[in-house]
């Protein structure tokens, strides 16, 4: 793809993406969006593509930070929770209580009491908030183990990118294989119809986040939606639904 053809789809699809926010507070509706992945999947990118244009006020990027111990002594979910979206609002979640599913456990930062209790309670929190009227849209990052690799190599000799180089992100290709194993068990028993993982081929930074914007405006009524057209329809070689 080059790089003028990539500009001009990117600028189409955040056009949209403002018509998608203006419906929201318009109609006091809520959306929340779940970006997780790999280390190094792009979700930073994917999220600053996402927010470029669209009204702070109405639009908030939460990526909360490691729990303080009050935190560690309330109900897990009780963190997030708080930062879900009133009426008209949009919350892009940098991370979220997924993180109990797959980082958590693979790094010793959760007993496999505490990980069994979440995996048991995790669908029912998400059915009583579908029911509430919030839309909860959940996007797994993946990329191959190689351009991991290659991109923690680009990152360590970036002045501009060594700060997202962290203890974990230094264990990430020898734990490998654990959060390969989370990650799929987390895909199979945290998704459902309603609520279904969509799982985007992350090693294209590009198509990831055109295809990403697709998949979640293509299943989003808004008001002035483009229709038949080819901008808003996801790849499914780069974009999987699981509903496991």
């Amino acid at each position: 793809m080059t790089k003028q053809l990539y500009l001009r789809l990117l600028n189409e699809l955040q056009v949209e993406l403002v018509k998608l926010q203006n419906s929201i507070v318009n109609n006091g509706e809520r959306l929340v969006v779940v970006f997780e992945g790999r280390d190094a999947a792009g979700k930073g990118g994917v999220i600053h593509r996402f927010s470029q244009h669209l009204m702070p006020r109405y639009c908030r990027v939460v990526a909360l930070p490691k729990p303080s111990d009050v935190e560690c002594g309330q109900w897990y979910f009780q963190r997030y929770l708080s930062q879900f979206p009133t009426a008209g609002e949009i919350v892009l979640f940098d991370r979220s209580w997924y993180n109990r599913a797959v980082v958590e456990p693979v790094n010793g930062f959760c007993t496999d009491q505490q990980y069994a209790l979440f995996m048991r309670q995790v669908n029912d929190v998400e059915r009583m908030l579908i029911d509430s009227g919030i839309v909860i849209v959940k996007f797994w990052l993946d990329i191959s183990q190689e351009e991991q690799a290659r991109r923690f190599q680009a990152r360590s000799v970036s002045p501009l990118k060594q700060w997202k180089i962290s203890a974990v992100d230094a264990q990430a290709q020898a734990l490998w294989g654990q959060y390969s194993h989370y990650q799929e068990t987390m895909l199979q028993q945290s998704s459902c119809e309603q609520s279904p993982w969509i799982v985007i081929n992350g090693n294209d930074k590009k198509k990831t986040r055109l295809e990403s914007m697709r998949y979640l405006l293509s299943g989003m009524s808004y008001e002035g939606k483009r229709v038949s057209s080819e901008l808003l329809d996801w790849d499914p070689r780069i974009v999987q639904i699981r509903y496991d």
